[in-house]
């Protein structure tokens, strides 16, 4: 009786992947020792200001540009969007034109002419186009103020980009999605719902919250309005103080933490919609004496709701 031969398992090894790693902690030790032990950095003046209460008031008009765009831009890029998509031939060239016209403008030109408005219009009337039928019109001086335009032009050039984001999360779902959610007789508004738009926000989400990070950052532009938001804030102490790089790395230090929160945040708003998306067990109704069920299907918990609502 011959005995089969053991068979020993013997791990790969990759000394070039421990090589490079050491590497990698070398280069990042030299880093951090130059920059930690460096007297030039001024560390202690950093300490100072980090926390220090204008920079704290700068800091919370920054989070509020962000959040107030950001929520903007979401409503007027999905608008933008649905127009994109839209069957009518006029909406979707207007959406169309909007969106190469805000994604080619520089943030600061458009932030530049908003705070400039009234000297280019001194009034705004309401009436026919290339008539003289006016039904009102009112004096266009202080109509737009710093925090404002800031708002105004930070929304107009971030929806271009969100429309075109939302537009490819919808897009990126299968046709047959949309036959079969139709198939069912379920109306435009329930499949969208329920059936397109989970889909949709699996591809919507990591690119939308990247453009989030981007508007974190670059409500930096800001400071040509002289807005005192965080970076103008920083801007002008060091200005007066002359204490350049500490302060800077007192910006950058906050533009840090806002970006890891968001960060954070789109771990976890990802991580909720991937348990939503949990897959359930459809029981095949036929049933026989030696196979009681039919092997078991994998469905999507959106697709087992479409199917309950359209038997109902």
């Amino acid at each position: 009786m011959s005995s089969k031969p053991v068979l020993t398992i013997v791990p790969a090894r990759h000394p070039w992947r421990i090589v490079g790693g050491i590497a990698v902690l070398f280069i990042a030790a030299v880093v951090v020792q130059s920059i930690a032990f460096n007297p030039r950095w001024e560390w202690g003046v950093f300490r100072q200001w980090f926390f220090n209460p204008v920079i704290l008031e700068g800091l919370g008009r920054t989070l509020l540009l962000m959040v107030s765009s950001a929520l903007l831009s979401i409503v007027v890029g999905g608008l933008l969007a649905l127009a994109r998509m839209s069957d009518s031939y006029l909406l979707r060239s207007l959406a169309w034109g909007y969106i190469w016209l805000f994604r080619s403008l520089p943030l600061i030109v458009v932030l530049i002419i908003l705070y400039n408005f009234s000297y280019l219009y001194d009034t705004l009337s309401l009436g026919i186009p290339f008539t003289s039928l006016s039904y009102g019109h009112f004096q266009t001086i202080n109509v737009l103020g710093q925090f404002s335009s800031a708002v105004i032009g930070l929304t107009l050039v971030q929806s271009a980009y969100t429309a075109e984001i939302i537009r490819g999360g919808f897009m990126s779902v299968d046709a047959g999605q949309y036959q079969a959610a139709a198939a069912l007789g379920l109306s435009s508004w329930r499949r969208t719902r329920r059936i397109i738009l989970p889909q949709a926000l699996r591809a919507i989400l990591p690119a939308g919250f990247n453009e989030i990070i981007s508007l974190a950052k670059g409500t930096s532009v800001v400071y040509v309005l002289a807005m005192p938001e965080l970076f103008y804030t920083v801007q002008m102490i060091y200005n007066r103080n002359q204490e350049v790089i500490p302060l800077l790395m007192v910006g950058a230090a906050w533009y840090l933490v806002i970006t890891s929160g968001l960060s954070l945040l789109q771990y976890v708003v990802e991580r909720a919609i991937s348990r939503s998306e949990r897959r359930v067990v459809v029981k095949h109704p036929a049933r026989t004496r030696l196979n009681r069920y039919l092997p078991l299907r994998f469905v999507t918990r959106q697709k087992v709701e479409a199917v309950h609502a359209h038997t109902r």
